[in-house]
């Protein structure tokens, strides 16, 4: 039987998209406590299934999947901006498809404005009303308002109209800003987008070790999650734990209970972290302590060396320190070569720690790799900043792999400028064998 959070939640999605929503009705409606249906609500914003909009309220809004992640909603435009909305409520769960700058007269402004679109003008009565009238929304900048007909058709239509208090120039920089950050959110690996369609297979905590038996039998597969009746994860099952028990002994007795597990939003990277460091060949992935799916540590592997091959959609604060280096072995040395540039420096104008770190670590996994060909993380660094580099200096981070076991590597990294030694550091890799 589910449980009064579930309900909940069960209950959110069922709402038809754009419904407002608040605790106390929730609470009513469902028969539960104020605390719980707070509780759900907040468990729901997580999930993307509500989003809190300031001024308005808790509205539902259509859940984004992960290849829409780079486009805004209106709802979150207002939080970006700090605005207000003077109509259209019912359309701020749609999304926003491009913004226009109506810096120009109407008849060549209309050539750019499609429906779905954001058109950013001022105190312009006459635009606003074409922009609605053309399927568009509007926000209006300087802190202006519109009149009451324009607010009328754009209630009638569900094409919000939202003011903000900034200028022309600030409100399209944030809104670039946000979309530029969901771009490189999007290139970030999560463990939802490893998992399969089809179900995994399962045991649960009644069944016996001739059931086991059987699964592997039928899978070819040696490790199993274990549930309970009611979907929810209570342990996991391998090999090594029915070796030697009678086949009537309950997956119960010889399972692992509490085992580690992941959630769907939890990153590939953070995934094989824990693959390596617990020894783990099979992840469960869990949603409200139910089982919504398994990982392999093969599944692992593969996505991370796919993600390696992909094309970069937004370039990271390590892309733009990286990108201006370049690689060469010498003498079995890996060497990365580079100029320091105004984004690696401290307000002081010598090259910053965490600038010098990104040199030290994207070194001495390219010298491992050139020893060991597998996918590597970064367990430990211990780093000596032994004199200031300045801005526009060239720096030479020379790497010299000193251990290579099977499952840890050990790089020595030395910084120089010039011949002279300005920083030094001991790395530890964890290696996650293919």
């Amino acid at each position: 039987m589910s449980t009064k959070h579930d309900q909940i939640l069960k209950h959110i999605e069922e709402l038809p998209i754009g419904h407002k929503i608040s605790v106390r009705q929730v609470a009513k409606q469902l028969e539960v406590s104020e605390g719980t249906a707070y509780r759900a609500i907040k468990e729901a914003e997580g999930q993307g299934l509500v989003t809190t909009i300031e001024r308005v309220g808790t509205v539902r809004i259509e859940k984004k999947q992960r290849r829409d992640i780079d486009r805004l909603t209106f709802a979150e435009v207002v939080n970006i901006i700090d605005g207000s909305v003077l109509g259209g409520r019912g359309g701020l769960h749609k999304s926003l498809q491009k913004f226009v700058i109506a810096a120009m007269e109407i008849q060549d402004m209309v050539k750019y404005v499609d429906p779905g679109a954001l058109v950013i003008v001022g105190n312009r009565e006459a635009v606003h009303m074409a922009s609605i009238e053309h399927g568009a929304a509007v926000l209006i900048t300087g802190g202006f308002t519109t009149n009451a007909a324009v607010i009328h058709l754009a209630d009638r239509l569900d094409l919000p109209i939202i003011s903000s208090a900034y200028d022309t120039f600030s409100v399209a920089s944030l809104i670039n800003r946000a979309i530029y950050d969901r771009l490189i959110k999007k290139e970030v690996l999560l463990v939802e987008d490893l998992l399969g369609q089809d179900p995994p297979a399962i045991l649960t905590a009644e069944s016996t070790v001739a059931d086991y038996r059987q699964l592997v039998t039928q899978t070819g597969h040696s490790r199993f999650p274990v549930l309970q009746s009611d979907g929810k994860l209570v342990g996991v099952v391998a090999a090594r734990d029915i070796y030697g028990q009678e086949s009537t002994t309950l997956m119960d007795k010889v399972m692992t209970k509490q085992p580690i597990s992941v959630t769907a939003k939890t990153s590939v990277a953070a995934a094989a972290h824990m693959m390596v460091w617990e020894g783990l060949e099979l992840l469960p992935v869990i949603e409200f302590k139910r089982l919504i799916g398994v990982i392999s540590r093969q599944d692992v592997i593969k996505a991370l060396q796919y993600n390696q091959k992909q094309p970069q959609m937004g370039d990271t604060i390590e892309d733009i320190v990286l990108g201006r280096f370049v690689a060469h072995v010498e003498d079995k040395v890996y060497q990365l070569s580079g100029e320091v540039t105004p984004q690696m420096s401290t307000p002081h104008g010598s090259l910053s720690v965490g600038a010098f770190t990104m040199i030290i670590s994207e070194a001495a996994m390219q010298a491992l790799k050139k020893v060991r060909d597998a996918n590597m993380l970064i367990e430990n660094s211990t780093l000596y900043f032994l004199k200031p580099v300045q801005i526009d200096q060239q720096v030479d981070a020379r790497a010299r792999v000193i251990d290579s076991g099977r499952k840890m590597g050990k790089v020595d990294v030395e910084l120089f400028r010039g011949q002279e030694l300005v920083g030094k550091a001991l790395v530890t890799i964890q290696v996650l064998e293919r």
